[in-house]
């Protein structure tokens, strides 16, 4: 089954040919697909379009009629689909619809995406910082970034890079109080606590053989920023992404530790909500996000 619009190409194509072969192969299809789009075309208006014998068609008075209303139709289609797409000299024009988490968005999203936006400067980019999985028909999220499982399997997800978690603290905190050599230390260290935003409760610190839950933590916060910001004041160990804390370990500003407990590092996920056709500024970011997070370069993950 044809869509209207595509009966009405045909028609006008047969309508200017000797017979539907020649219609065919203007088209680049068989006389018999011809055949059965004009014949479907025909069933929708209960009429004929055309008189038919075995080796030419005439239009009908009917068709002819309907020819001329139609002619205009199909050029003001043709026109609205061509005109609508982006000029070749911009070819990425339009907005963008981006979100991500705080942390992933604010140090890493605006980085990796600087030289596209040198590149193509008519792309607009709009990105929205949720920790949280979005409304993305909603907000009009076009691409969105997530470290963790992605829970709606009818996105379009490529898995860009892997995420440790890594404990952490300043090395004149472990001189001070020790270094935890054991997970069932860390009741008797400073350490942080992240607090949930839906429950308000603290999240468990994962390892590979269970989860510890700071019972007595003396620094909380909502934000990994903040919570990072408290672990290089010396104040708390903390468990943390890798991707934050790596360029203070490289510098010598934090010390890992309990390296042997870490749980299997978090997938870091980029995906588009929507399938089917994709604008070209959209697939840009998605794939320009995708290589990116996948540089350990541009995107450090590993110690």
């Amino acid at each position: 089954m044809h869509d209207r619009f595509q009966l009405l190409k045909i028609f006008a194509t047969a309508a200017r040919s000797s017979s539907f072969r020649e219609a065919a192969c203007q088209l680049g299809t068989s006389p018999q697909t011809i055949g059965r789009a004009v014949k479907e075309l025909e069933g929708q208006l209960g009429e004929l379009l055309f008189h038919r014998s075995t080796r030419q068609i005439q239009i009908t008075q009917f068709g002819a009629t309907f020819l001329r209303d139609s002619n205009s139709l199909i050029s003001e289609l043709e026109f609205l689909f061509e005109h609508s797409r982006s000029p070749e000299t911009e070819p990425y024009a339009g907005r963008v619809g981006i979100v991500a988490p705080h942390s992933v968005g604010r140090g890493h999203v605006l980085q990796l995406l600087g030289p596209l936006i040198r590149e193509a400067p008519e792309c607009l980019i709009d990105l929205r910082l949720e920790d949280e999985v979005t409304d993305t028909v909603g907000a009009q999220i076009d691409i969105g970034v997530r470290v963790g499982a992605l829970r709606d399997n009818r996105y379009v997800a490529r898995q860009a890079a892997l995420v440790p978690l890594i404990v952490v603290a300043t090395p004149e905190l472990v001189r001070q109080v020790g270094e935890p050599q054991l997970i069932s230390d860390l009741i008797q260290k400073p350490v942080s606590g992240r607090i949930d935003r839906d429950s308000g409760r603290i999240w468990p610190w994962r390892f590979n053989s269970l989860n510890h839950t700071p019972s007595s933590p003396r620094f909380v916060s909502d934000d990994p920023e903040a919570e990072l910001q408290a672990v290089l004041n010396g104040w708390v160990f903390g468990q943390i992404a890798a991707f934050l804390v790596i360029p203070y370990i490289r510098e010598g500003l934090l010390v890992p530790v309990l390296r042997q407990f870490e749980p299997p590092p978090l997938p870091l996920y980029v995906y588009r909500p929507q399938r089917g056709p994709v604008p070209r500024r959209v697939r840009k970011v998605f794939d320009t996000l995708t290589e990116s997070f996948a540089d350990e370069v541009r995107f450090p993950f590993q110690v």
